[in-house]
């Protein structure tokens, strides 16, 4: 680890100050991510800008019946929050599923939304990887890809996005706001992580320096009906092989509203729209369930190793949009 220096900033302003004054300076949150790369030479930053004690941590209730959750709430707090369980079950199920209570505890919000992949070529230095040094190649494509990209990925990367956190938001329409040296700004969740193309080094949205100060949950009453799933290879403290997050409103056995979003499939959480589309205003059958999933793979495109991930997704797609089924209709008996 080479030597970087540390400031701690004391305001917004302060912070976004001091980034823009070098190019070379990353925030520092919980650092349960950063601090990893660092070790490994994957990012080597000349100043670290704490950004913890900003007044970023609260949890409040928008004027729409909504919710704001600032950038530096612990993703621990972030599970915790009556009014997240309450209206956003799904996303505190997410949350819990990823990572150890320790790291939960030190975690932000704002660092979980740009966590880097764990994908072990990006985190090899000696191994190619675009992500990591544009046009060098990826290794991954040719080499262990079973945990890697089925959607929207490209010959220039297959890396997927590591958060359980983010697919829950991807499928609630979550706002991220920021901070730049030319005022605030915003911008959805769904347009938030670029799509891979010839360029995965470019990994999100926001303007260089921007820092991020909170996240808006629009009210969306069918959230309060919505479950997380994540299938893993071991049973804790493992990054997801797929996962869903999923909210349903069914009424005389017919989906009046759907959300659904996919982790572990793509260099970003996928929404699962093609699937939403086939659903809303069908029939809440395991058929139709099955047959919106093949709707919304239909465009995957797995390597070798990675097929697996296809009947995966569908048989969690039905397992997981049955069980809301069953407990929708038998809250309304």
């Amino acid at each position: 680890m080479r030597e970087f220096g540390y400031e701690r900033a004391h305001d917004v302003a302060g912070a976004v100050a001091l980034l823009g004054a070098d190019p070379e300076a990353r925030y520092l949150g919980g650092g349960t991510n950063l601090v990893d790369l660092m070790k490994s030479g994957v990012e080597r930053p000349a100043l670290l800008v704490d950004v913890r004690e900003l007044p970023l941590d609260g949890i409040e209730v928008t004027a729409d019946g909504g919710l704001r959750v600032g950038a530096t709430v612990t993703n621990s707090d972030l599970a915790a929050h009556p009014e997240i369980r309450r209206r956003y079950p799904a996303l505190t199920q997410a949350v819990l599923a990823g990572a150890s209570g320790q790291l939960r505890n030190m975690a932000t919000v704002g660092g979980n939304l740009l966590q880097r992949t764990r994908c072990g070529y990006f985190t090899d230095t000696a191994r190619p990887c675009n992500k990591r040094v544009p046009g060098s190649g990826c290794s991954a494509h040719d080499g262990e890809h079973h945990n890697h990209a089925i959607l929207g990925a490209s010959a220039h990367c297959v890396a997927t996005h590591p958060s359980d956190m983010a697919v829950a938001l991807a499928a609630f329409d979550a706002v991220i706001s920021y901070e730049t040296a030319d005022g605030p700004g915003e911008t959805p969740l769904a347009d938030f992580y670029l799509p891979v193309g010839d360029t995965p080094h470019r990994e999100t949205a926001l303007p260089p320096g921007a820092l991020i100060t909170g996240i808006t949950l629009p009210p969306a009453p069918v959230a309060a009906h919505s479950r997380y799933r994540k299938v893993r290879e071991r049973a804790s403290y493992a990054f997801a092989i797929g996962s869903i997050a999923a909210a349903l409103d069914v009424e005389d056995g017919v989906v009046r509203d759907v959300r659904l979003a996919y982790g572990a499939v793509a260099s970003r959480p996928w929404r699962a729209r093609a699937a939403e589309a086939a659903l809303t205003g069908g029939p809440a059958t395991a058929t139709a369930f099955a047959a919106a999933a093949d709707a919304e793979l239909a465009a995957a495109e797995p390597l070798s190793d990675n097929g697996y991930k296809v009947p995966l997704l569908r048989n969690l797609t039905v397992a997981l949009l049955s069980e809301l089924t069953e407990a929708t209709e038998g809250a309304a008996r």
